[in-house]
């Protein structure tokens, strides 16, 4: 299923309550991601961020499946991560970047992982958020995921990606016109 961009970035009364709902499911059923949260004060962050919500609504439309995996009490901010056990099947087989995109000359993907974040309204985790993930659970058993890549090694021509295998995170790299079926993005939110 390639991802459109759609220019619409709200939601219709019932995708709202069907998210929420959902949302709020995943949520009692997995509290080991986020113990001593309450949903009810996550519902009332939601509903006072309609464009958050929006793009929570495009991240489960992609089957991240987002989850709370945190809270910052100090900055009273909750964080939504993709928590799918393999890297969002709607997000796969994207190469890194716009300039990777582009570069390519024969068999171009469809999109990139950051064009797809942007527009999402979310992030690629950096490396320490995505072994952060991994603490809570083991994620991409069997696919990978890109990662913020730093700009020394973008600038190169590459690009990064994480897996979970034999019991520990491992980082790789690869050009960033590279795409393959089984290597998506996860992405983060703030809300």
């Amino acid at each position: 299923m390639p991802y459109e961009i759609s220019d619409k970035k709200e939601l219709s009364p019932e995708q709202r309550e069907e998210l929420l709902t959902g949302l709020k499911a995943r949520f009692e059923k997995n509290m080991h991601r986020h113990e001593g949260v309450e949903w009810a004060g996550v519902q009332e962050k939601l509903e006072a961020n309609p464009e958050k919500l929006w793009s929570l609504h495009e991240m489960e439309r992609t089957e991240g499946e987002p989850d709370v995996i945190g809270y910052d009490e100090k900055k009273d901010e909750y964080l939504f991560c993709d928590c799918s056990k393999e890297s969002p099947k709607g997000r796969r087989s994207v190469c890194y970047d716009r300039e990777a995109l582009e570069a390519r000359k024969k068999h171009k993907p469809e999109n990139s992982a950051i064009d797809m974040a942007v527009s999402m309204g979310i992030e690629l985790l950096t490396e320490e958020q995505y072994r952060s993930l991994q603490e809570i659970e083991p994620f991409d058993k069997k696919t990978s995921s890109w990662i913020r890549t730093p700009a020394d090694i973008r600038e190169l021509g590459g690009a990064l990606f994480c897996d979970y295998r034999f019991g520990h995170v491992f980082v790789y790299h690869n050009g960033a016109d590279s795409y393959y079926a089984a290597r998506g993005f996860r992405g983060i939110l703030t809300l």
